[in-house]
């Protein structure tokens, strides 16, 4: 399965959500995350995201994962913290990341 996983904070820190979105091995969309989360950092909301992403990948039956995150920042400290030296796991483009984004600021949406 392959996860994309972003976080959203209005303020930073400030009222912040979570999107992610997992797909099967044929590419089909087949769950989704998107809920508020408080008040965090982005920071913060985008290892809240990738965690979520995981766990529901997990509750689907997951044995293998690939995660996509567009931060590179915390791609970068979860290579560093876990010594992850996995290729799957390097920053992705934005454009890449868009259907995680886009559940991640709906949720924020709904705050307003």
């Amino acid at each position: 399965m392959v996860v994309y996983a972003d976080g959203a904070s209005r303020g930073n820190p400030g009222p912040a959500s979570i999107g992610a979105v997992v797909y099967d091995a044929s590419g089909r969309e087949v769950q989704t995350v998107s809920r508020r989360i408080g008040r965090a950092t982005n920071n913060e909301a985008e290892y809240q995201a990738a965690i979520a992403g995981l766990e529901t990948a997990l509750a689907l039956g997951a044995s293998q994962v690939s995660l996509r995150m567009d931060s590179e920042l915390v791609v970068r400290q979860i290579e560093h913290r876990y010594k992850v030296r996995n290729p799957r796991l390097q920053p992705i483009p934005r454009a890449m990341n868009k259907r995680a984004d886009e559940l991640a600021n709906q949720a924020l949406d709904r705050l307003e």
